[in-house]
């Protein structure tokens, strides 16, 4: 019994001097007010009395999102601007030992940063550059807080208010930008239209003119055919009767019935060729029918002179 107690003793001391620190953890140990070592993720055996945790970090991915703060451009407009910042630490040592509230320091270089980049942006530039501004604000912010053994690994603009008669005139100008934009458009679907329409307009009186032209083009082309299909056929005629060997009374025949649809005609005055009338006069026939000539000789005047009159007798 009288060994038990100091040996319980010593196991409950060593059961308090055993640590064990987390993963994406690191604890900073101090020897007698010291920096000793840092501790990463895993069992380890503190020194009673003689070492104490000082500090643990978490090493770990954070956010900082700072509140609004007033910001004044270069052309000398106040805007509210929030920004958050994404940042881990990566050296426990150079965290615990760089400055005395880290955090702290890096809000507030932040904003100091931010006031910096935005006094030399105008409003317009300023609402139109976030990347612009993003960018070289973490690239700032990186560079200054090595040594505070922090990694800043983006910052953003969450939100930029500019003054509220700044927002109105935003607002109206906004406005005017799209009534323009539809008055616009109105007027190119006009023009659009009426250019549509009077290109219909064009293209029916093209299509109409083509149409009258091809008919005329039909019917004179009909119009010829028919003439060349009389006209071959009144040379087949010919060339028929001239290869049936058809003589000169049936060549006259042919004249005196031409001549018959002549005076049919409605005409006041027939001219009628020389040749035509010579050959009538010696058809007796047609003389007799038609009326054109009188081929009968006239009796002699002694004849009529000598015959004696019955009556006497």
């Amino acid at each position: 019994m009288e060994y038990l107690i100091p040996v319980g003793v010593v196991l409950l001391i060593l059961l308090c001097s055993l640590r064990i620190v987390p993963q994406a953890t690191e604890y900073v140990i101090e020897r007698l007010g010291k920096y000793k070592k840092t501790w990463s993720a895993g069992l380890h055996l503190l020194i009673p009395v003689i070492d104490v945790v000082a500090k643990k970090v978490t090493l770990k991915e954070q956010v900082m999102d700072s509140p609004p703060q007033p910001v004044i451009t270069k052309d000398n407009v106040t805007m509210r601007i929030d920004t958050v910042v994404y940042f881990k630490v990566f050296d426990a040592n150079m965290f615990t030992y760089g400055a005395v509230n880290p955090l702290s320091a890096l809000e507030n270089l932040t904003a100091t940063t931010l006031r910096n980049i935005v006094g030399e942006l105008e409003l317009d530039d300023t609402l139109t550059s976030r990347d612009t501004i993003n960018g070289k604000m973490t690239e700032i912010l990186d560079e200054a807080t090595d040594q505070w053994g922090i990694k800043v690994n983006r910052v953003e603009l969450k939100n930029i208010i500019p003054p509220a008669e700044i927002q109105n005139a935003m607002e109206k100008q906004m406005k005017a930008e799209r009534d323009r934009r539809e008055t616009l458009l109105e007027a190119e679907g006009h023009k659009a239209a009426v250019i549509t329409r009077a290109e219909g307009d064009k293209q029916a009186m093209i299509l109409a003119a083509e149409g009258e032209r091809d008919a005329r083009i039909a019917r004179a082309e009909g119009e010829a055919k028919a003439i060349f299909l009389a006209k071959k056929a009144e040379a087949d005629g010919l060339a028929a009767l001239k290869e049936a060997g058809a003589d000169d009374a049936v060549l006259e025949l042919k004249k005196y019935e031409a001549l018959v649809q002549v005076a049919n005609g409605k005409a006041a005055k027939i001219i009628i060729p020389t040749d035509a009338v010579e050959a009538v006069k010696k058809s007796v026939t047609f003389a007799e029918t038609a009326g054109v000539g009188d081929t009968t000789k006239e009796a002699p005047e002694d004849a009529k002179a000598k015959k004696s009159d019955p009556c006497c007798k």
